[in-house]
């Protein structure tokens, strides 16, 4: 497993050049099928635009890549976009640009330009998110340990789930898997070894991006 950035909502951006008016759409897809879905559900909204350009990117490896020029020179629309998502190191999205010419030509590279632009206006306007593989560390203890425990993870900016209250309190961390031993050690270390510390296997963790 290995971290990576996605989108975690929609976005849209409008660009204008040389009267061709450009929309692009970016949203947050996991596999082919929403991808393609969302091209078409843009082509059906934008139904009278000649150039409904796209390019997405797939899977936490970024294996999967595709662009479309729909119409436009070849190379001048779909991987300028494809490039856009490159640039901003995202994965697992999708990104149309409708094109509205505007009767004054762009020449193969204004359309590069602006369809690089226009795809980098609407990623910059989309939430973005990095996907973390996290282990949830359940650490038993007294009570009486609690506000040390809490202070420390308060301190080292650890985050957490849910807590368990019995007749011994339960503190689910939220750890990266490179961390548990450290983890484990300094909790094992401030509780004098009287925590009970397990850890789960890890998954995908979304943490916003600010």
């Amino acid at each position: 497993m290995q971290p990576y950035k996605t989108t975690s909502d929609f976005g849209t951006a409008y660009y204008e050049i040389q009267k061709s008016k450009f929309y692009t759409y970016t949203a947050h897809v996991e596999d082919e099928a929403a991808a393609r879905e969302f091209i078409q559900s843009i082509k059906k909204k934008h139904f009278d635009a000649r150039h409904n350009c796209s390019a997405w990117i797939l899977g936490s490896d970024s294996s999967q890549q595709k662009s479309n020029d729909d119409g436009e020179p070849g190379g001048t629309a779909g991987n300028p976009i494809l490039e856009a998502i490159k640039q901003h190191e995202l994965t697992n999205v999708v990104v149309v640009v409708t094109r509205y010419f505007g009767g004054i030509k762009l020449g193969a590279g204004g359309l590069i330009r602006a369809y690089n632009h226009s795809a980098s206006l609407g990623l910059e306007a989309t939430p973005q998110v990095e996907v973390k593989p996290v282990s949830t560390l359940s650490v038993q203890l007294d009570y009486s340990q609690l506000g040390t425990i809490e202070n420390w993870v308060r301190n080292n900016n650890i985050r957490s789930s849910d807590t368990v209250y019995t007749d011994k309190v339960t503190l689910q961390l939220l750890v990266e898997p490179d961390n548990i031993a450290a983890v484990t050690s300094s909790i094992t270390d401030l509780t004098a070894g009287n925590a009970a510390v397990t850890a789960s296997p890890p998954k995908y963790l979304a943490i916003a991006i600010e």
